[in-house]
């Protein structure tokens, strides 16, 4: 009976939908008023219709259960370990471990993690194959999937300088991939255009393209490949984001070789968290996860409330991990595959992004690749370009943070509570490239309101 429940109601054409509107209007003009526009350029509409909104892109995602991820910093082995059991036995459902140094026994670590099945991803901070050769041999008796995650063109982008150089590190890639099979070796760190400031379509062609010098550059590789996304406030946007993210790098990746898999790992941006009003930071990264999970992420990595200005404590990954707890185990958003599928306007959004982003990844690699363009300066220039722009639509007021540039309370004191510095860190060092630098919007105003705490004649 269900599928004659509407059959007594006429349809409704957009024309129709359209002209009503204009008719509540009166008088006003229908695209000034109703229509926004993007910081990508797209124009949305107040309303999306099946004959009106073709879609010229697939949009059918594979979207897995998601995996709650915890992270760790690994510095006392033994410490770690009581850590890990610890979060698994709260709810962690995977493990991101960030190696201090390579003196850490990681053979020792691995074998302590008491668990049947586990994701791991292991973090290096530094480039060695003895210790990669470590955590392979440690993972062939293991039913862990293990991914290890060194990242040349992120160390690249990020700090200025590869590990070594570039022919080194990609022949020590390709070295380690063909001689280590029990763990998965090839990811791109993508989190850094989004927390510096980069639009959407920046966000996805960057990706694209930080993936296919990879691709390009490790001969017939097969197996799968991890990419890390931040996750920002745009809550339906971002949810497209995720879903064109798994569109284009499917595309991209069949090009090269069926059997190649995406793995995406997605956390809250840290560009919209703020130090004042702090408690606001939950709600952010709330909606943040939630846009992660309904977009497909894998596993979903929750932002503690107080990661800007706190060192880890159990409290702060107790909430965080309890808000991923809540959205699977109370709000049931592991029980729907492809949530998504079939809204007109996300639908449309993914495609939209999809084809600008695909745009821009010709022209990328028309123009050299990524890998010469970070050289050349060209993604850097383009991503303040479009960080300025947001900032100064926060400058102005017209991007909200609540708490911060608007509503603020003026009695917030924060001075006193910082165990690590907020702001962006200068560290003057000669680098290959300009690196990408991530800053928070609030950032400024931050600043200046700790400053005047500190020294209340100062206005």
């Amino acid at each position: 009976m269900s599928e004659h429940l509407f059959n007594e109601f006429e349809k409704v054409s957009s024309k129709e939908w359209k002209n009503q509107i204009q008719y509540e209007l009166k008088g006003a003009d229908y695209n000034e008023t109703l229509i926004w526009e993007s910081l990508e350029g797209i124009k949305v509409k107040p309303f999306y219709h099946a004959d009106s909104d073709h879609l010229s892109l697939p949009v059918q995602t594979s979207v897995t259960q998601f995996s709650i991820l915890q992270h760790i910093f690994v510095k006392n082995v033994e410490k770690s370990i009581n850590t890990i059991q610890n979060s698994l036995t709260r709810g962690a459902e995977s493990l991101r471990l960030t190696i201090a140094d390579d003196t850490i026994d990681i053979q020792q670590l691995l074998a302590g993690i008491k668990a049947e099945k586990l994701v791991l991803y292991i973090e290096l901070p530094f480039f060695s194959e003895s210790f990669i050769k470590k955590i392979n041999e440690e993972a062939s008796k293991s039913s862990f999937e293990i991914f290890v995650v060194i990242d040349p063109i992120y160390q690249l982008a990020h700090e200025g300088n590869w590990f070594k150089d570039l022919n080194t590190d990609f022949s020590l890639l390709n070295t380690s991939i063909s001689h280590y099979k029990n763990i998965n070796l090839v990811s791109v760190n993508a989190q850094l255009y989004q927390n510096a400031g980069a639009n959407i379509t920046q966000q996805l062609a960057y990706t694209m393209a930080h993936l296919n010098e990879y691709l390009n550059r490790i001969p017939n590789y097969v197996g799968t490949i991890l990419i890390k996304t931040a996750v920002g406030t745009n809550y339906f946007f971002e949810i497209a984001k995720l879903r064109a993210l798994r569109l284009l790098t499917d595309l991209l990746t069949k090009e090269y070789h069926k059997d190649i898999k995406i793995h995406i790992q997605a956390t809250p941006t840290r560009r919209n968290k703020t130090l004042y009003d702090y408690n606001v930071n939950m709600l952010r990264t709330t909606t943040e996860c939630m846009s992660a999970i309904i977009g497909g992420a894998d596993a979903v990595e929750n932002m503690s409330y107080d990661a800007l200005y706190h060192k880890t404590n159990e409290f702060g990954d107790r909430i965080s991990r309890n808000q991923l707890l809540i959205l699977k185990n109370e709000s049931y958003f592991d029980k729907v595959n492809n949530p998504a599928d079939g809204a007109y306007y996300i639908e449309s959004l993914t495609a939209q992004l999809a084809e600008k982003a695909l745009v821009l990844f010709k022209d990328i690699e028309k123009n050299g690749g990524f890998i010469t363009q970070l050289i050349e300066g060209t993604i850097q220039r383009k991503i303040n370009e479009s960080a300025e722009k947001e900032q100064e639509l926060f400058n102005t007021g017209k991007e909200v943070l609540l708490g911060t540039n608007k509503f603020p309370n003026p009695n917030d004191r924060m001075a006193h509570d910082l165990e690590l510095y907020p702001f962006v860190k200068k560290n003057a060092r000669k680098t290959l490239i300009k690196p990408i630098i991530e800053k928070r919007l609030a950032e400024n105003i931050e600043e200046k309101r700790l400053e005047e705490e500190k020294n209340p004649t100062v206005k």
